[in-house]
Parts: structure tokens; C-alpha cells; sequence
């Protein structure tokens, strides 16, 4: 597929393709007058596809494909002039899952697998993940709570322990257009230390993509719930939740969070403190004791900044809660904002 026929792929909703197909704006013999002479796979294959964020999934067959579009599409309304439909749900929305208990490791230097949490949560077998290559930090897909559908999005500590790169940032803007256009409400698992730092971070100019994909947050309209799991530093850990509305914020007991983590957030913040001490290990310590006690999370509860302190084996009952009452709350009808391909 070329030219005109990449072009309808990339603007639409969803894309699937098989892995023996290739897709780009110009072909091999096109492009070989550039000097570089590649087949169609090394091109436009899936793994360059999926990877640049060019194309949302790749399968075997062409079977699986029209499997995987018939699933996307029994999660939205048939229309942007109607609501996603709500199925049938044999999964009990209280149900306590003992994993969750566990699957976050108390070193908070350690890495866990997302997707056991997804799995956990949602009405079984029901998470549809889209994007899994591009931006790989945070995970997106549709999932249900309870029969109804959401807009899911969860950071991916194994990768860049869930900070927001560049291409993270535009996996965001697209994501919650489609939530806006469809009117799925957003559920989001939060695990973000703040936006990728670094050279290759400002050569990617990751801080103009994050300012975007925040006013697309505070641009949404349709209801919104964010579990903090771990992680909300920084300007990006910051952008967990819609500003200037009612949007509903969970923390569980490992949740912390702040313009910065301690962890080399004091050094810079008291550098000169710290050089001036007679002692700046024991310095540093002390800094580190003080300010460690308040970012606590029951001190952000104390003051109303979150719902609720909860117990990770509640978060399903929580967010099947929050869909039920969500849906009063969405209107049948287009949203102010359109998806942006």
C-alpha cells in the first residue's frame, strides 16, 4: 500500500495489518532512486510500521485482522451522534483480586508488569490494547468495567520507568481524541516519574509534544478516573487528570508524588545547601528525611486532592463504580473536539 492508500490508513481510527503486507508513502523502486535500495518489508513492514506509530496492530492472517476490527469497533457507538453500548457482564464488579496486593515491589527502584494489573481489573478478557509498539511507556486500549466501556491508559514502567517521550506525548493526543469522539470515559493507571530528560528528549522536542498532549486532557469532556499506582513527578506526572472539572483520583499506598522525586531531585533543588554543609552526606540525609515525610499520600487525602486512600484489591469495584456513574454524565451527541489523525 502506497501514496493516497497509506494516507486513508494512517487517518483512520484503527489500523491493522498483516505481517506480510508493507506500507509507505513511496515504494522500492521510487525510493531506490535516493540510493537506497530495500524490499518492501525492510520499507514498510510491520515492525517499521507498529514501531513508528505509522499502523496500530500487526497479525498472521488476514482472519485475525477483520477479528481485531470487528473487536475495535464493539466498543464504540455506531455513530459520534450515539454513546458505546453496554454488554452483558457475568464478571462481578466486586470482585478482590489478591495479586494486586503484590504485584508493585516495595523497592521502588524495581520494575512490574502493567498489563497483570489491567488484567486484574477489567471485566475479564476484555482489555483490547492498540499501539502496544509506539510509545511504549504508556499502554492504551479499550477495556469494560461492568459491561461498559472505557478509554484505558496506563504507564509501562519497564519502559523509561513510565516517563513520557515525544512519542509518547502523540500516542496520548490521538488516544483521547478518540476517547472525546466516541464519549468513553478515561480510566487511567498512573505510574509517571515526568517527561524523558535528556539530550535526545529536547533533539525530540518532548517538552512542545507534552504541552499538546496535556491541553488535549484539559480539552476532553468525558467523565475521568486516575489511579495513582506508584509515580506522578513532574510536569507529565502532573498531567494525570483534567483541570477546572470534576474528575476522580484514587492513590494507593504506594503512591507518591512531586515537582520532583527525592532521588536526585534534592541535589539539584539544594545543591548550594548541601556544598556549604560541614557534612554534605549528612545533609543530604537530612533533606532527604524531611521533606520524605511530606509526600505522603494521606497528607494529599488530608486536603482533598485525592477521592480516596484505597486498598489495590478495591480498584475494580472502584472503577466499575465510576463508570455507573459515569454514564448519566455523557451526552449522545459530537464532541467540541474532533480526533486529529
Amino acid at each position: 500500500m502506497a501514496g493516497l492508500g497509506a494516507a486513508r490508513l494512517a487517518a483512520s481510527h484503527y489500523s491493522v495489518m498483516t505481517k506480510s503486507a508493507a506500507m509507505f508513502v513511496a515504494g522500492p523502486p521510487v525510493v531506490k532512486r535516493l540510493g537506497q535500495d530495500l524490499t518492501k518489508q525492510e520499507l514498510g513492514g510491520w515492525e517499521i510500521q507498529t514501531r513508528s506509530g505509522a499502523v496500530d496492530h500487526a497479525v498472521e492472517t488476514e482472519e485475525e485482522a477483520f477479528d481485531c476490527a470487528r473487536r475495535f469497533l464493539s466498543y464504540l457507538p455506531s455513530s459520534v451522534h450515539g454513546l458505546p453500548p453496554d454488554t452483558a457482564c457475568q464478571d462481578d464488579p466486586g470482585r478482590r483480586e489478591e495479586k494486586l496486593f503484590s504485584i508493585v515491589p516495595r523497592d521502588k527502584r524495581r520494575v512490574y508488569q502493567m498489563r497483570q494489573i489491567i488484567e486484574a481489573v477489567v471485566d475479564q478478557g476484555s482489555f483490547f490494547e492498540q499501539g502496544k509498539m509506539f510509545g511504549r511507556s504508556l499502554i492504551t486500549g479499550f477495556a469494560r468495567f461492568g459491561g461498559r466501556a472505557v478509554a484505558l491508559m496506563a504507564s509501562d514502567p519497564y519502559f523509561y520507568g513510565g516517563s513520557w517521550t515525544a512519542e509518547t506525548c502523540q500516542k496520548v493526543v490521538r488516544f483521547l481524541d478518540m476517547a472525546e469522539t466516541f464519549r468513553l470515559p478515561v480510566v487511567y493507571l498512573v505510574d509517571c516519574p515526568g517527561f524523558m530528560i535528556g539530550l535526545e528528549a529536547e533533539r525530540a522536542a518532548t517538552i512542545r509534544h507534552g504541552v499538546r498532549a496535556m491541553a488535549t486532557m484539559n480539552q476532553t469532556t468525558v467523565p475521568w478516573c486516575s489511579i495513582i499506582i506508584r509515580n506522578a513527578f513532574g510536569v507529565a506526572g502532573a498531567a494525570h487528570t483534567p483541570a477546572g472539572r470534576l474528575s476522580l483520583r484514587y492513590a494507593r499506598l504506594s503512591a507518591r508524588w512531586g515537582s520532583l522525586p527525592l532521588e536526585g531531585g534534592i541535589e539539584a533543588a539544594y545543591r548550594a545547601e548541601i556544598e556549604a554543609a560541614p557534612d554534605p552526606a549528612a545533609k543530604l540525609a537530612e533533606i532527604e528525611h524531611r521533606l520524605g515525610l511530606l509526600r505522603s499520600p494521606f497528607r494529599t487525602a488530608e486536603t482533598f486532592w485525592v477521592e480516596e486512600i484505597i486498598d489495590p484489591r478495591e480498584t475494580r469495584r472502584l472503577l466499575c463504580e465510576f463508570t455507573q456513574l459515569a454514564g448519566p454524565l455523557r451526552a449522545a451527541q459530537p464532541g467540541r473536539f474532533q480526533m486529529r489523525p
